[in-house]
């Protein structure tokens, strides 16, 4: 909503529809009331769109199966071995439970994956040869997302795609909602995490956080030391989502009570990236 009540309008005219990236360990473990408030919304014929991630808990059934586990610059190297435990913590476990914290609020909500319906097509990145079948987008089905939405349900979606020939591919959830999004003509990307945004240290020695920024101004940021340690992947993640339509990206803490509809009132909470 605008100041006077509003919904900002995103590109496709649809005022009321919003595209949110959250890691799938923060959305399970979010506060009841987070869910609540996505009920409300849906009842007020606010349409949201989940893509979620899903990192730690792949890693622990990797450890639990006894099934080696690496990365190359941020990707996790995935032989198809590792796709079978991807494609089961993400499309299975994380993606019901997220489903059934919407349903116990009294949303409702239908979890899949890019690879039903064809609903992300995919194709190796260009170091393939380092981390196996890791994809990029390359289309997603934008018809089979506003359907759900129409049905009155909630998408929420695991990052993974397929290609023409039926071959799976795992793809990064901030690459895949930024992806989603942009096909959605969502100009703005919630990302929902366990931090109230992007911390800079003031002269006085404490915390804050800083309001908006530009992604030229974050790399002189992590450059510097001024952002760091397990920030520094959490903004980067968040940069990723800036694509195609996407022209800003929302950070913040979804323990935050309203935060959702506070974000879409155009209130200053978190941190806003913006490209530049």
């Amino acid at each position: 909503m605008t100041q006077n009540g509003a919904f900002k309008e995103n590109s496709a005219g649809n005022e009321r529809m919003f595209v949110m990236k959250c890691g799938g360990s923060t959305l399970t473990a979010l506060p009841d009331s987070f869910f609540d408030e996505l009920r409300h919304l849906q009842e007020d014929g606010v349409k949201a769109v989940i893509v979620h991630g899903g990192g730690p808990a792949i890693s622990d059934n990797l450890a639990r199966l006894g099934i080696a586990s690496s990365f190359v610059n941020g990707l996790r190297v995935t032989t198809e071995e590792v796709l079978d435990v991807v494609e089961m913590t993400l499309s299975g476990s994380i993606n019901k439970a997220i489903v059934r914290r919407i349903q116990g609020s009294g949303g409702r909500a239908i979890g899949l994956s890019g690879v039903d319906g064809n609903l992300i097509t995919a194709a190796p990145v260009a170091n393939s040869n380092e981390v196996g079948l890791v994809g990029y987008v390359t289309e997603v089905k934008a018809e089979i997302v506003a359907g759900i939405l129409a049905l009155g349900y909630i998408p929420v979606i695991a990052p993974l795609g397929v290609d023409a020939a039926g071959q799976r591919y795992n793809i990064n959830a901030d690459t895949a909602a930024g992806a989603v999004a942009s096909y959605m003509q969502s100009p703005q990307m919630i990302v929902v995490t366990d931090v109230p945004g992007i911390l800079t240290t003031a002269e006085d020695g404490s915390k804050k956080v800083l309001p908006s920024v530009t992604v030229a101004q974050i790399d002189q940021m992590i450059d510097s030391g001024e952002i760091y340690g397990g920030m520094i992947p959490k903004v980067r993640s968040a940069v990723d989502c800036i694509q195609g339509s996407v022209s800003e990206v929302v950070i913040v803490d979804g323990k935050e009570p309203g935060v959702l509809r506070r974000v879409l009132s155009g209130e200053i909470i978190g941190t806003r990236i913006v490209r530049g």
